[in-house]
């Protein structure tokens, strides 16, 4: 899924920085944003699911919450300061001509290190409460689907709360007390007066991590490795059912908010964007255990184990100073030419970073024998 999520994020970068004149007015750039809906949400998902399986892993160790709320908000804190240092790294890159609001600007890894930080909480928060109220008296390694239960609960009433207070804090409620910097992470607002649809504030964007989070105990629970593919075709099924729901929902004529931003803020466009990644998650499935999956070479699988590092260096050859085709000036076909070769070379790039990867140390010892052998 990682790597589906890098594949639809180049095709969006590439075309929105290089369609130019009028093929930026045609259906097929219209369509690529619309494509463009789904990477950010994916990688969100995923993080929750990865989340969930560590967390599971801990709790069986015997880890006590408070243990775990720390251990997991370091990885969270970790993925922030990768997010920093990319917008550090970008303004240095463009210095010159790039605004110094720049440096804080609210990116999908910023929102990807705050969410996992608040899954850690929220995680460490219902654990704490589940074996105060517990009436078992059992240790949770013990208990072990009673606790998975109450975490995915939480899990889901936490996204639902983020995708139904959206609309508001974007609108009528919006926290334009705090300083910009402070209130561009629950809105986007940026330094710009209003949110912004570019940016990726924890408002919706935390909610697809929790979303993840609750599949990914239900994924570690008894019912899903008791049922194996129906468990993973179970939750495709949920995923149609939430596109149709969410789909109806939009459709009634009275809605729940004086304002009404289906593209950018709606909890439906989020339903249905939820169903989507449920949807995509089966064909994921099916794809590993029966399709190309099991061919031995999988490009999507490569890019999905080095996927920060292809989203790091892709930027910069795309909407950078050594963007490798002039913005918004080129055509359909040499725009999809230039997304061939960043697919390519960020493939490859995927490649040498897992064939390198735990070979550092061969490699530095080999590059001081060099020297004594010339």
């Amino acid at each position: 899924m990682r790597g589906l999520a890098c594949v639809l994020m180049f095709q969006t970068h590439c075309y929105d920085a290089w369609l130019g004149g009028d093929a930026r007015k045609t259906r097929f750039l219209t369509g690529s944003q619309l494509l463009g809906t789904l990477p950010a949400p994916l990688f969100l998902f995923l993080a929750g699911i990865s989340f969930a399986l560590v967390t599971d892993k801990l709790i069986r160790k015997g880890l006590t919450p408070a243990a775990i709320t720390r251990t997991m908000a370091r990885r969270g804190a970790e993925i922030l300061a990768f997010g920093l240092l990319f917008r550090l790294q970008e303004f240095l890159i463009a210095w010159g001509w790039a605004p110094w609001s720049d440096l804080l600007r609210v990116d999908v890894l910023n929102i990807i290190g705050l969410s996992m930080i608040l899954m850690a909480l929220l995680c460490g928060f219902t654990l704490t409460v589940w074996r105060k109220t517990s009436d078992s008296g059992q240790e949770m390694s013990q208990s072990v689907s009673r606790w998975r239960a109450a975490l995915v609960i939480a899990s889901i009433a936490v996204a639902a709360l983020i995708a139904l207070l959206t609309p508001p804090l974007h609108t009528t409620w919006r926290p334009n007390w705090l300083p910009w910097p402070l209130e561009s992470y629950i809105n986007g607002c940026h330094n710009l007066g209003v949110p912004q649809g570019w940016l990726f504030p924890l408002f919706p964007w935390a909610a697809f991590a929790f979303a993840g989070l609750a599949v990914g105990f239900i994924l570690q629970s008894s019912w899903a490795r008791e049922q194996g593919a129906r468990a993973f075709f179970s939750l495709g099924l949920a995923g149609g059912v939430l596109i149709v729901f969410a789909r109806w929902l939009d459709a009634q004529p009275r809605q729940l908010y004086s304002t009404y931003d289906y593209w950018h803020t709606s909890p439906s466009f989020f339903l249905i964007r939820v169903g989507m990644l449920l949807v995509i998650l089966t064909a994921s499935y099916a794809w590993c255990g029966w399709g190309a999956g099991q061919w031995g070479f999988s490009p999507l699988i490569l890019l999905g184990q080095a996927s920060l590092l292809v989203y790091w260096v892709h930027i910069e050859f795309v909407y950078g100073r050594v963007s490798i085709l002039p913005k918004h000036m080129m055509g359909i076909g040499g725009a999809t030419v230039g997304l061939m070769i960043i697919s390519l070379a960020m493939l490859a790039l995927a490649f040498i970073r897992i064939k390198m990867k735990g070979r550092g140390a061969d490699l530095l010892a080999w590059l001081r024998r060099t020297p004594a052998r010339t």
